[in-house]
């Protein structure tokens, strides 16, 4: 009986051991997996500050190119003694009761060089486009022959053409000045990205420098579009 208690107690003996070496290595497995398990995390992590970085970097160029198109246009609308058709952009008729474009309403060419010729799609909507010529700010008087409305550009005076170049130059910072907003705005939110622990300071630093590339981007083509306007209005 006391060989037999023995044996018992040595058979609850090994089975503790196989037990806790069995936790033991389980354990260490665990261990073992954690350093892919938290590669994997990190990687994941990665991906969601580029997507965040990439969306503010989108946002801003986006509207960035926005700034570049109302610049464009607010310049073509200055008249410089050439004749061209986007001189009549902001030109709005009431027709039917409904603010409309004039481009969607009539052909706007050029003729001779000096002049206009707007040509209504709808000729009963001639009178209501003639007024609207008139009462612009584009300062010429449309001549209707009841067909078509023509517009002759005169020549512009030497005063004159440095008021425009000052208006121009007007625009055109107000253009940079817009871009630049941009920047701060794009530049606030990595900041935010970058105190909330979001983003390590290096990814910080790699945003802020893209954002600024972009602002140099689109501030040199403005630069190139007033110095063309520039010329254009001072041209004789």
């Amino acid at each position: 009986r006391k060989h037999t208690t023995m044996q018992s107690s040595t058979m609850r003996v090994a089975s503790l051991i196989l037990v806790l070496s069995t936790a033991v290595a389980f354990t260490t497995q665990r261990c073992q997996l954690s350093p892919r398990i938290l590669s994997r995390n990190r990687a994941t992590s990665n991906r969601v500050v580029r997507m965040e970085v990439k969306d503010i970097l989108d946002d801003s160029e986006e509207r960035m190119k926005k700034s570049i198109e109302s610049v464009n246009q607010n310049l073509n609308t200055l008249r410089t003694g050439r004749a061209t058709p986007s001189l009549l952009d902001r030109i709005n008729v009431d027709y039917y009761g409904c603010e409309t474009p004039l481009n969607q309403l009539a052909g706007v060419s050029v003729s001779s060089g000096t002049s206009l010729v707007v040509d209504p799609y709808d000729k009963s909507a001639l009178a209501e486009i003639e007024k609207a010529l008139m009462e612009s700010d584009i300062g010429i008087m449309p001549q209707n022959n009841g067909d078509v409305i023509r517009l002759s550009i005169p020549a512009v005076t030497e005063d004159r053409r440095k008021e425009l170049l000052k208006t121009a130059k007007s625009l055109s910072e107000d253009g940079k000045v817009a871009i630049r907003n941009i920047r701060r705005d794009a530049l606030d939110q990595v900041k935010k990205l970058q105190k909330a622990d979001d983003i390590s300071e290096d990814n910080a630093k790699d945003a802020q420098e893209s954002i600024q590339s972009l602002t140099d981007k689109y501030v040199k083509q403005v630069e190139s579009t007033m110095k063309d306007k520039e010329t254009e209005i001072m041209t004789v």
